[in-house]
């Protein structure tokens, strides 16, 4: 199993590595979703050891990026990269239906060796959900980070179950949101999920 703990501090990112964490995802501003941390934290928390996946978002609000946001994101993206990360967490709509699969790939084109996992814009969807998964895959995506369109991942666990199966291993399904250390054994057990990310994960409240 997986854990992903979100942290918004090099304090929070040296307390998950003690405490067992497989990787963490830094950020900042949680209270609107998370956005980019700044470039001296993703250093010094890249330096501490820990597999580091850094949340790539310019602004709060909407999904829908003009052309300036997404090269701003991208230049971030190459930071990352050339700071050792080990993913960058992206996530651009045209439309509630639809992916901006050219701003996706204009911020992995710069990825290099970096893993990239498509954060919760895939919960703000309407439309198929399968069909963005498959678009999402060919992107060049390894995770989805998903509360299966639903406030909580214990809410959305039979989407999450069925992206899973439909994923077929090409994609890892990362579960998120109201993820607590009480409630990991049933999310895994309805979901089949392996991955799981949270802000309590990995803390001195888990043990």
């Amino acid at each position: 199993m997986i854990l992903e703990r979100c942290c918004t501090s090099l304090e929070e990112v040296l307390e998950a590595k003690q405490n067992g964490a497989s990787r963490v995802e830094l950020c900042t501003r949680i209270d609107v979703g998370g956005l980019t941390p700044e470039r001296e934290l993703i250093k010094e928390a890249v330096a501490s050891g820990i597999l580091v996946n850094v949340l790539i978002r310019e602004r709060e609000g909407d999904f829908f990026f003009s052309r300036e946001e997404v090269e701003k994101m991208a230049d971030d993206v190459r930071f990352c990269r050339d700071c050792g990360a080990n993913a960058v967490v992206v996530g651009a709509l045209r439309s509630p239906f639809e992916i901006d699969s050219d701003a996706i790939r204009l911020l992995l084109a710069g990825r290099g060796g970096m893993k990239a996992t498509f954060h919760r814009a895939f919960d703000q969807m309407e439309g198929d959900p399968f069909s963005a998964l498959e678009e999402i895959i060919s992107l060049g995506c390894d995770t989805l980070l998903t509360s299966g369109r639903r406030p909580t991942a214990l809410q959305g666990a039979e989407l999450i179950r069925q992206l899973v199966v439909h994923a077929r291993g090409r994609i890892a399904i990362l579960a998120g949101s109201g993820v607590r250390p009480e409630n990991l054994e049933e999310l895994r057990s309805r979901t089949g999920a392996d991955e799981f990310h949270g802000t309590r994960l990995c803390c001195p409240k888990c043990k």
